[in-house]
């Protein structure tokens, strides 16, 4: 089989072959955690609390009917008001089911969500460049590590933009989102992975949404070097890693 045939069949429903796997949720192994551990003496940073009066554009027709994907980006910085909001329309958690699951503001293949968001600060009032993780059962942020010369790091993790060279370097924010393959392989196993990338999309289009409603812009990113991006957030590339980015910023 050519590999354009291959991958086609990747798209393809594949449900009926959990009909011949015991999956490791059907074994009795208890499922990962819905949120990546952290040093608990780490010092957080408190996002503010939601609120409807940062919208600008708070009528969801007209975000749909406005979204575009925007490239080009002012100089104004966004508020940790709107990056709260942002956060919470994308990977927030409504309730805790158990301690294995939660429902969040996104849908995921049973209730698995295996994505932590990891953010690279460039333009964010009160926030000092650099990476930073979110915390949705908290609704915090855990700062990671400065960034020295944080542009060019960018622009070299996201190379060969086809429509804006470079353009991700000159957002406030980049959305980064890994996934942690596991949390959803415990319940699909070998069926898991289409179903993890559909539910990166509906993360990615709700952070379209909500920034449409602030007047924000934002791109998804599809082109970027693996391992650089990998490297930068300090993950291992196997068990944990990118899957998809975007990025955020005012519009001119």
């Amino acid at each position: 089989m050519d590999k354009i045939k291959e991958n086609r069949e990747f798209f393809k429903a594949n449900f009926d072959i959990l009909k011949s796997i015991k999956t490791d949720k059907q074994k009795g192994i208890a499922a990962p955690s819905f949120q990546k551990k952290y040093d608990l003496n780490a010092d957080l940073i408190e996002l503010p609390p939601l609120s409807k009066d940062i919208l600008t554009k708070p009528n969801v027709f007209d975000c749909i009917k406005d979204r575009r994907s925007i490239r080009k980006y002012s100089h104004e910085k966004i508020s940790l008001s709107e990056l709260s909001y942002l956060l919470w329309a994308t990977q927030g958690i409504e309730s805790v089911k158990d301690k294995f699951s939660a429902l969040r503001t996104v849908p995921s293949a049973g209730c698995t969500h295996p994505f932590e968001t990891y953010l690279i600060i460039n333009n964010v009032i009160d926030l000092n460049s650099g990476i930073y993780r979110y915390l949705p059962l908290e609704h915090k942020l855990l700062f990671i590590k400065n960034l020295d010369n944080i542009e060019d790091k960018i622009n070299k993790a996201t190379p060969n933009q086809p429509f804006a060279q470079d353009f991700v370097s000159k957002s406030a924010v980049v959305f980064a989102w890994s996934c942690i393959p596991y949390r959803s392989e415990h319940r699909f196993s070998i069926t898991a992975h289409k179903k993890i990338l559909i539910d990166i999309g509906h993360v990615c289009q709700n952070l379209y949404i909500s920034s449409e409603s602030l007047n924000c812009g934002t791109c998804a990113i599809g082109i970027y070097d693996q391992d650089i991006i990998d490297n930068m957030l300090d993950l291992d590339g196997e068990n944990e890693f990118v899957i998809y980015m975007a990025c955020v910023g005012k519009k001119l």
